[in-house]
């Protein structure tokens, strides 16, 4: 029986501290003290520990993203990246350094006491910068535009028609009849509108992309985006936000699953017979939950089948229509249920956001069957 080693590695930009769990009950705990975060180091440490199949190497998710758990699968090492929220802690424990994190790492991971995270593969990484860089894209856009408009605000500067903000008519009001006496405040409007400007350009160029990142992805990738806009509220951007931030969806056993991953549900602190539950746990994954509250709120109107969302149906499967219609209807009268009982409506939404990530979660597992999910292949 071959001996496993537990390796824990407490990773920063530049550094890796490495502890090692020997297998067994009782099993030596040591540090292996501190490498550089380097590739070639890495390949060193992997060599003098033993061979890849005595190996199981965990790290904690943060800002070095997965490029360490790559380089260790190309090694043939097993390595997982875990919750660095759900590590058990001491309560007790006061001293904290990167040689004790690697220990307490490889120790917990050797107890099997580790939450670990979904790994992106190569196509839904890629998609994932992309819609997060769109996403940054819009903020900007909006500091942008804020700025601009408290500038004008200060001046007494407002358009005398019933121009709507930030349509092209805004813009061009701006540039024709807006001017200053002083030359540096009309430097620091110059300034203002070319930041606006420059924000859609980025956005524009960024949609572009996300555009031809669709063409290319995999036919069963494209099928779920392409399913999920059946769905009121969630047209091309929101349903390859929910792709790229989930994965597959099938990897999920259940709804309620999809559903913690994503925050949405209650935190509860029950002991014997008292039953006590708050708000939101918000412990998930910040931009689905952002996107499906986003979606729930089209739900306070009635059922109905615009144009728009027509034209979004037209490849989708019966399937897929009857699983979007019977989400209009029950998230319909849900929002109105609460909304009688005096709810307010930032909690509504929630509750009908969390409902929502059931139906987008029966018509993922609907698609990926369709097409065979990785994960049933896998289990094959």
């Amino acid at each position: 029986m071959k001996k496993i080693r537990f390796i824990g590695l407490d990773v920063h930009a530049e550094t890796i501290a490495v502890a090692v769990a020997e297998s067994g009950r009782g099993g030596e705990i040591r540090s292996l003290g501190i490498i550089p975060n380097r590739a070639e180091s890495v390949r060193k440490l992997v060599k003098k520990l033993g061979t890849s199949d005595q190996l199981r190497a965990c790290y904690e998710a943060g800002p070095t993203g997965y490029a360490l758990y790559w380089q260790l699968a190309e090694l043939g090492v097993k390595c997982e990246v875990i919750a660095p929220t759900l590590v058990p802690m001491k309560s007790g424990d006061r001293v904290k350094t990167d040689r004790k994190d690697a220990e307490r790492l490889a120790r917990s991971y050797r107890a099997g006491d580790l939450t670990a995270v979904w790994v992106p593969d190569a196509a839904h990484e890629a998609l994932r910068d992309l819609v997060r860089a769109r996403l940054a894209a819009k903020r900007d856009q909006t500091r942008a535009r804020h700025r601009l408009s408290k500038f004008l605000l200060r001046h007494g500067r407002r358009p005398k028609n019933n121009i709507g903000a930030w349509t092209g008519a805004y813009l061009n009001w701006i540039k024709r009849d807006v001017h200053f006496d002083q030359s540096a405040q009309e430097a620091t409007l110059a300034d203002y509108v070319h930041e606006v400007e420059h924000a859609q350009e980025r956005i524009d160029r960024l949609e572009k992309a996300i555009d031809e990142a669709i063409a290319l992805m995999p036919e069963r990738m494209n099928a779920v985006v392409e399913s999920l806009q059946s769905l009121r509220g969630i047209a091309k951007i929101s349903a390859v936000t929910i792709m790229a931030e989930v994965g597959e969806v099938s990897r999920f056993k259940t709804a309620r699953q999809l559903m913690g991953y994503s925050g949405v549900v209650s935190r509860e602190c029950s002991s014997g017979e008292r039953t006590r539950r708050g708000g939101i746990t918000k412990t998930g994954n910040a931009h689905l939950r952002r996107i499906i509250v986003e979606a729930a709120w089209s739900y306070r109107h009635r059922p109905s089948i615009g144009t728009a969302l027509k034209t979004r149906q037209k490849t989708a499967s019966a399937e897929v229509k009857e699983i979007a219609w019977k989400a209009q209807n029950r998230l319909h009268r849900r929002y109105m249920r609460l909304t009688a009982k005096g709810k307010t409506k930032q909690k509504v939404v929630t509750a009908v956001a969390r409902e929502l990530l059931g139906f987008i979660w029966a018509i993922g597992v609907t698609v990926e069957q369709g097409y065979g999910s990785t994960a049933s292949k896998r289990a094959a």
